[in-house]
């Protein structure tokens, strides 16, 4: 009896709260980048400028919608704090406003993309045929973009609800479908490149419609309003604009870690661009810790928990600092294990493998602030987020670009890294300590 009551203490309700919206939502995460894989290893089959054309093509849309992921992050918390508040009715009639705002921006963003394929292609400078190919894959693919961003915003809705599970299943069918209409329209019926956007898109859209339908359905089923309401849509999209501006510093980290490993030379960017994908991917989970965050936050600051926040939010921390630190020991662990599977070049094992210590180091503080960041925009805090993140990349960028200039080497580049990742715990623990994110009630 004892030993269940001290099993209980350690794993609690609180524990199991987080693992139930963190675990659909890690397998929703993972979903994504095998999308993309599927794709590479059906159009790498139609010759090296079809891949090259994916992708450059997929850099854009990635970007693209990477920077409207406000509309996931932005709904969930507005909905879970009207959760949290009891108010219900409420929380779904924002969620549809974050629906109408996410279909607006889709258009734009889609007509925008026809327009302008071209000129954003070619400022990759690839060859001619890769250029017509990667123009053709990203003209069919913004037919998808409004779809896109459907399925973000309606993702954010359903975690707001706490509900993670649904968006789970349907990411999970959507690679299936991806998959079977890729290969029925690049092979079958002999569309070439046009085929993989096409039947991606078409998946994207299946995805996108599902989870709106679930969204309605719940809306009418609590009488919230269907219409488009001009001050909610323009509250969701002032809401969104910290978190753009958040989202945006963190895109020219990555892009500037890039830039100088690529300038380190060959060897130097080839093994970065391994332990970036393996960085990546350890992301993700903790990125699931922190979806919960979010949902979880929100739903107790609209609850006016604050005391329950501070006890979430503490042990939140301590499942990012307790997932960076198995994932970081994993990574330096398992090392010789599959660095041979990415290069048969001796020099880029010996590089990835150095990079890889410095990369598993860091992982606890990538944890915490994953987490701390998820609660922040669960708290609706976002204003304080653009600001840290402001201030995190104003330093890191001469850290980062003095490793260039000092030929200090493409290790000393992911030390540099690790020390945005700490600039921005600092940042998140001396907000964290305060109470100025602690705002209870319905909205923010």
């Amino acid at each position: 009896m004892t030993g269940r009551s001290g099993l209980r203490r350690l794993f609690g309700d609180q524990d199991k709260e987080i693992l139930r919206l963190a675990v659909p939502a890690f397998f929703a995460l993972v979903s994504e980048p095998l999308m993309l894989l599927a794709d590479s290893a059906i159009v790498g089959h139609l010759g090296t400028p079809q891949l090259a054309a994916l992708g450059v093509a997929g850099t854009i849309l990635q970007t693209l919608v990477g920077i409207c992921v406000f509309l996931a992050y932005g709904t969930t918390s507005a909905v879970a704090r009207r959760i949290g508040a009891g108010d219900h009715k409420g929380a779904l009639a924002q969620g549809i406003d974050g629906l109408w705002l996410a279909l607006l921006l889709g258009v734009v963003l889609a007509l925008a993309g026809l327009i302008l394929a071209p000129a954003a292609i070619g400022a990759f400078d690839p060859s001619a045929d890769v250029a017509d190919h990667a123009v053709t894959y990203l003209r069919i693919s913004c037919f998808g973009i409004p779809s896109m961003l459907l399925l973000l915003a309606a993702t954010g809705v359903l975690r707001g609800l706490q509900d993670t599970k649904t968006p789970m299943i349907v990411a999970i069918t959507a690679n299936l479908a991806n998959i079977a209409l890729n290969v029925l329209l690049v092979y079958g019926l002999d569309l070439n490149i046009a085929g993989s956007a096409l039947g991606t898109a078409l998946a994207q859209t299946g995805a996108g419609v599902a989870l709106v339908v679930v969204v309605v359905r719940g809306a009418r089923r609590d009488g919230a309003k269907l219409r488009p309401d001009r001050p909610g849509i323009l509250a969701s999209a002032q809401m969104g604009i910290p978190l753009i501006v958040r989202t945006l510093t963190l895109r020219v980290a990555i892009i500037l870690l890039t830039f100088v490993a690529t300038a380190l030379g060959t060897t130097s960017v080839a093994a970065h661009q391994v332990a970036f994908t393996l960085w990546s991917f350890l992301a993700l989970a903790l990125d699931a810790i922190a979806i919960a965050a979010q949902a979880l936050t929100g739903r107790a600051l609209g609850a006016g928990d604050v005391a329950g926040t501070r006890a979430i939010t503490r042990r939140m921390m301590w499942w990012g600092l307790f997932s960076g630190l198995i994932g970081g020991l994993a990574l330096w662990g398992l090392r010789d294990v599959y660095v041979p599977w990415f290069s048969s070049d001796p020099e880029v094992r010996r590089t990835l493998a150095a990079i890889i210590i410095v990369a598993a180091l860091w992982q606890p503080v990538n944890g915490v602030v994953f987490v701390l960041d998820g609660v922040l925009i669960g708290a609706g805090d976002g204003p304080y987020l653009a600001v840290a993140g402001v201030i995190a990349l104003v330093l890191y960028v001469p850290l980062a670009l003095s490793v260039l200039w000092l030929d200090g080497g493409i290790v000393a580049l992911w030390w540099a890294f690790g020390g945005f990742m700490l600039l921005r715990l600092l940042t998140l623990t001396t907000r964290e300590r305060r109470d100025g994110w602690l705002v209870t009630g319905a909205t923010r």
